[in-house]
């Protein structure tokens, strides 16, 4: 018998590339975030069989926000959330400044991005009772709770995606938590190292990425071979 041969069929999943995560008027502005969007619209520019971009898309009144909790310090203050469903499971998260709150400039995905090449927008952080870095879903999974479970991993599995790859910001939030839940449903999962910035700069960058290896996410470089096998698709 001939051997089967595994089928690549790779998504580009582009995280949060919002105005309040980029400077020089984002409200929780990562440091160098514009700097991506070129390497972001080369890759756009590639055969990926679904290119997917992820927006937070806050209510005003988000768990997330420290001006909702009387007293907190955004980047100092934490909070713990609690599944509704199930009051044994809790989190701790940290508080930010309000972002990418619905209707605001800062919800916004960045003018310089190649928004027509994108086939889809996925909104996530949308239920204002808990924190949700990950494009796929929150962390409470027992029971996971409905209105922070995205339609992203329908959408992969719809188009029979084999391997995601992931860019975006930040790197040391949404970026890695996106790439783990990719990595833990089953797909191969990369991160562009190029294309995401850190909250935290390159001292977090490198914490980072040895997460996601130690993972199992390979971490690559946007002229690497895993990019090269992408151009070589003839969809």
């Amino acid at each position: 018998m001939p051997l089967l041969v595994p089928i690549f069929r790779p998504a580009l999943i582009l995280v949060d590339v919002q105005e309040d995560f980029c400077p020089p008027n984002g409200s929780l502005a990562v440091p160098g975030g514009r700097d991506i969007v070129p390497v972001l619209n080369d890759l756009l520019k590639l055969p990926f069989v679904l290119k997917i971009a992820t927006k937070d898309h806050h209510p005003p009144d988000h768990v997330s926000f420290a001006s909702n909790h009387p007293g907190a310090t955004a980047f100092a203050s934490t909070t713990t959330i609690v599944n509704p469903a199930n009051p044994a499971e809790t989190y701790e998260t940290q508080l930010w400044p309000a972002h990418c709150v619905v209707g605001t400039p800062g919800n916004e995905l960045l003018p310089e991005l190649d928004h027509a090449r994108v086939d889809a927008v996925v909104l996530k952080g949308t239920d204002p009772r808990v924190e949700m870095y990950s494009a796929f879903r929150s962390p409470l999974r027992d029971p996971p709770l409905a209105g922070a479970v995205s339609d992203l991993e329908e959408r992969l599995r719809a188009a029979q995606v084999s391997d995601v790859f992931v860019v975006g910001l930040a790197g040391d939030f949404c970026v890695v938590n996106s790439a783990l839940d990719a990595a833990q449903l089953g797909f191969s999962t990369y991160v562009v190292e190029e294309g995401t910035r850190c909250v935290g700069g390159a001292e977090a960058w490198a914490e980072t990425r040895s997460l996601l290896e130690e993972k199992g996410v390979k971490v690559i470089h946007a002229d690497g071979p895993e990019i090269e096998a992408v151009k070589a698709l003839r969809l």
